[in-house]
C-alpha cells in the first residue's frame, strides 16, 4: 500500500453520480466531482519549527469531505485514489 509523508493523507474517492435526480444519464464532463471520501492512509504529520510533529486530526477508515479541487490523483495497483494534504480536508462525515 501507498504510504503518504509528512501531513498528506490518501483518500479512496466516493463514486461520481452517473445520474441527475430525474434519472438523466449525465456525460463524464457534465459530473460533479465528488468532494467526500474514505480515508485509506495518513501520514505522520507535518513537523513544526520546533521539531515536534503536529498529529492529523483524521484516522485510517475516517469519511471525510475535502476542497473541491485539492490533491493529486493517483492510481495504484488498478485503483485510483487522492492524494491532499491535512489542510485541505475541511470536515469528518460523522
Amino acid at each position: 500500500m501507498l504510504k503518504p509523508l509528512g501531513d498528506r493523507v490518501i483518500i479512496e474517492v466516493a463514486k461520481e453520480e452517473e445520474k441527475s435526480v430525474g434519472g438523466i444519464v449525465l456525460a463524464s464532463a457534465a459530473q460533479e466531482k465528488p468532494q467526500t471520501g474514505t480515508v485509506v492512509a495518513v501520514g505522520e504529520g507535518h513537523v513544526l519549527e520546533n521539531g515536534e510533529k503536529a498529529a492529523i486530526p483524521v484516522a485510517v477508515g475516517d469519511q471525510v469531505m475535502f476542497e473541491k479541487y485539492a490533491g493529486s490523483e493517483v492510481k495504484y495497483n488498478g485503483q485510483e485514489y487522492l492524494i491532499v494534504n491535512g489542510k485541505d480536508i475541511i470536515a469528518i462525515v460523522e
